[in-house]
């Protein structure tokens, strides 16, 4: 495999300033998904922890290199579970963060950011808007901006799944992985091409927020005018041309899922794994619903990457995917 802007020496040492809290996640098959979906599925279930997404084992890792080293203020912009994660990373570590969000986020998200003690500023507009402010306050106040994916901590704290995957001696030869940013699809995909090269990447999209999966196909970047989904931990409209580099060395394929299988991945992961998951946690399974042949007779895993929900959402959404839309 041509070299990403990754390190797998990094990545390994990486674990030791995690907080353990953070690592060594459940991974466990789910016989109870398999009889709907004719494959055998394995979870990695990436909400078990205090900020309830995968974005920590990142923020963990910048933010003990700004405690050691670096500016004590940080900023990031977010779609909720990065400033969650940011914000828990930096109080431990007396760091000042900020955070910038659009307005229309997850309520749920943000009323958690606020309560980790975090300066949070809410712009009109969506997550692209909010890059392009808290870069300005970067600029503005002389702090530390961290950008998801573009930032190599972000995919090299993600890229401790792919070891503790890779590591658990795996017998599944497919791992889907959410795909938005680029942080944990770039971070899991490097070390699962790196050690277990046999193993399939595939990376999965929502068809309404597409511009990463469109880059990927076409080699260059692709950005859109807005995106349409529910996923809002996805819902990216400009790629970062050097994460897409790293997502053309290491992702075998990217595909694009419908909201009405996103809903029924929620739903199953309900009814089948006692699971309460963010849409952006159900598009692995989104993927093998819309394409049950491609995977029929293997053996998936599937990272369950977040579980910060808005309640009366979730309930619209799972309340109206009926109990039998899978079938």
């Amino acid at each position: 495999m041509q070299e990403t802007r990754l390190d797998t020496a990094r990545i390994r040492a990486a674990r030791r300033v995690i907080d353990p809290v953070f690592l060594d996640t459940p991974l466990y098959r789910c016989d109870a998904l398999e009889s709907d979906l004719g494959c055998t599925v394995s979870i990695k279930l990436e909400t078990a922890n205090p900020v309830r997404s995968f974005k920590a084992r990142g923020t963990e890792v910048v933010a003990s290199l700004l405690a050691d080293h670096g500016p004590r203020a940080v900023v990031c912009a977010s779609a909720g579970n990065l400033g969650q994660a940011l914000a828990w990373s930096g109080r431990g570590r007396g760091l000042d963060v900020t955070v910038v969000a659009s307005r229309f986020a997850t309520v749920a998200k943000l009323d958690r950011i606020r309560a980790l003690e975090a300066r949070l500023e809410l712009v009109d507009g969506d997550h692209e808007l909010a890059r392009e402010r808290a870069a300005a306050i970067a600029r503005h106040d002389g702090i530390r901006l961290l950008e998801d994916s573009l930032d190599i901590e972000t995919c090299e704290g993600a890229a401790t799944i792919g070891l503790e995957l890779v590591d658990s001696a795996p017998s599944f030869d497919t791992v889907l992985i959410a795909l938005g940013g680029g942080a944990l699809a770039t971070g899991v995909g490097h070390v699962v091409k790196t050690l277990a090269p046999e193993v399939e990447v595939i990376c999965v999209q929502p068809l309404g927020a597409p511009a990463m999966t469109r880059s990927w196909r076409q080699r260059r970047v692709v950005t859109t005018d807005s995106t349409n989904t529910i996923a809002d931990g996805v819902a990216g409209r400009r790629p970062i041309p050097a994460v897409l580099d790293d997502l053309l060395l290491v992702a075998d394929d990217a595909v694009l899922v419908r909201e009405a299988s996103i809903i029924a991945g929620m739903r199953m992961l309900l009814d089948r794994a006692g699971l309460v998951v963010e849409p952006s946690a159900a598009l692995g399974i989104a993927a093998v619903l819309e394409d049950r042949d491609r995977f029929v007779g293997r053996h998936v895993a599937t990272i369950v990457c977040g579980s910060n929900v808005d309640v009366d959402a979730y309930h619209r959404w799972v309340g109206a995917a009926s109990v039998h839309s899978w079938r």
